[in-house]
């Protein structure tokens, strides 16, 4: 089993779920987050001042996967987040040791 994490761009959120929704993943945790990677921010300006902005707002979606499906979602985020310009997020893939579902106590895959 394994959790992909994607930092994404927050407008790209609902093109990301409906992707994953299409793959058959049933589930997701969504968090706005901030951050910055070699962009560093940017340069804002309001009302004739410029402000630099450091850590530029984000979404991380986590979903915890079997490991046949990862490479389907991570074609399937990659393929609805990129847009092709500076900032459009990372992946990451964790390897999950436990997963229970609390409701039942089902553990494993089972539990996904």
């Amino acid at each position: 089993m394994k959790l992909v994490e994607a930092i994404i761009k927050p407008f790209k959120l609902d093109e990301v779920k409906d992707a994953l929704l299409e793959i058959g993943i049933q589930g997701m945790t969504v968090t706005e987050v901030k951050g910055f990677g070699r962009q560093k921010g940017h340069k804002e300006t309001y009302r004739g001042t410029e402000y630099t902005i450091e850590f530029v707002p984000k979404v991380k979606i986590e979903v915890a996967v079997t490991d046949g499906l990862v490479p389907r979602v991570i074609e399937a985020i990659t393929r609805s987040a990129k847009t092709g310009s500076i900032g459009d997020g990372k992946l990451f893939v964790r390897e999950l040791f436990e997963v229970v579902r609390i409701r039942t106590g089902e553990t494993g895959e089972g539990a996904l």
